[in-house]
């Protein structure tokens, strides 16, 4: 396994799978006045690409500054009661109470805003997401919309809130993006440390069945990869990989379950060729290349610096397209999960954890040591 790069792969364009995120050239955005368009093959490769490791700490500044404009930006354009119900303080505990479910929030729904107002808001966003990031939003939210059309108006595409936890660009500070099947946590506990985790995605229909929107899989590129890692081992390997005859039912790392993990388990990277650990890097770059260049350079360095040969690929329940299942890819600290069990297994659960940097503990811990909070 290579440690001096990472080496992202259109694996979606080359054997047919959606890319996450990307709906079908018909399908309408939740909003249309903020569609931009299915970014090209070229734009994904180039949006992947790792910059050098060695300038990671300097970008990650840049990317603290911006971010920081973009929500002052944001917080300027609402008026007083828009701006109370965005601003919450840092160490509130609802900032570390993120969840998936759908449930009564604090901050400002999208559906709150003026055109101008969601649209600042999501300039925020794409400071640290890039296309395929904020498609990934959009995917989420037009799925909200079939469940409108199937289960009523409690479905709700608008019903995302967008909170900001303390001052912009004071640190520590930062904001999260949340409503059902969507949790994005930014977090910028110092200088030159960026946190984007945990970040979860669902899709529910995993693939839509009927209407305008049939065919559409939000999260059917990772599945995909998953099945082409496993079809691609040699049994001892297989079995090696496959930890549980049936699928677990949902992530096992959801809010407050970290400690259930325990250690990583399947099938190590470093037994697998190098065909077979591009395919997998390629799954964790479903996430991980869902961030703005700079960023995405900084997290694939940060999993690199794990060793990605102690990485595990870990797969649980059917083989069978169809049916339930669940996998993961689970190392040191980073943790990527997939699970599609409920109705039907056609509803997905997937989430990034970074188990020792979420929400920006590690980097928060050093920044009140060096300097005491009263």
């Amino acid at each position: 396994m290579p440690h001096d790069g990472w080496h992202p792969h259109d694996d979606a364009s080359q054997h047919g799978a959606p890319r996450e995120g990307e709906p079908h050239a018909h399908h309408p955005h939740p909003h249309q006045h903020h569609h931009r368009g299915p970014p090209t093959r070229r734009a994904l490769l180039a949006a992947a690409t790792l910059l050098p490791f060695g300038r990671a700490s300097a970008q990650t500044a840049d990317a603290g500054q911006r971010i920081a404009d973009a929500a002052g930006r944001f917080l300027a354009s609402l008026d007083e009661s828009q701006r109370q119900k965005a601003s919450i303080a840092f160490d509130s505990d609802n900032r570390l109470d993120w969840h998936y479910i759908p449930r009564s929030r604090p901050g400002l729904s999208l559906g709150e805003m003026r055109p101008a107002q969601s649209d600042a808001a999501r300039a925020l966003f794409a400071t640290v997401l890039n296309e395929r990031g904020l498609q990934l939003l959009d995917g989420v939210r037009l799925l909200e919309g079939v469940l409108r059309e199937q289960q009523g108006s409690f479905r709700d595409p608008g019903r995302y809130y967008v909170s900001v936890f303390g001052m912009p660009g004071r640190f520590p500070w930062g904001w999260r993006f949340e409503g059902h099947h969507l949790s994005l946590n930014v977090a910028l506990p110092a200088a030159g440390h960026v946190a984007v985790t945990p970040f979860f995605a669902g899709a529910h229909p995993a693939t839509v069945r009927d209407g305008p929107h049939r065919g559409f899989r939000l999260l059917g590129a990772s599945e995909d990869l998953a099945r082409q890692i496993m079809a691609g081992l040699a049994p001892p390997e297989r079995q090696a990989a496959l930890i549980a005859d049936r699928s677990f039912g949902e992530i096992v790392a959801s809010p407050q379950r970290e400690r259930d993990l325990g250690a990583p388990r399947g099938l190590e990277l470093g037994r697998m060729d190098a065909a077979q650990r591009v395919l997998v890097e390629a799954l964790m770059d479903r996430f991980l290349g869902t961030l703005a260049a700079d960023l995405a350079a900084a997290q694939k360095r940060r999993v690199i610096e794990q060793g990605l040969a102690a990485f595990r690929f870990a797969w649980a329940g059917s083989l069978i397209p169809g049916e339930a299942h669940y996998f993961r890819v689970h190392g040191p600290a980073t943790l990527i999960e997939h699970d599609n069990t409920q109705n039907g297994a056609n509803h997905i659960h997937t989430v990034w954890r970074d188990l020792a940097a979420d929400f920006g503990r590690d980097a928060l811990a050093e920044h009140y040591r060096r300097q005491p909070h009263r």
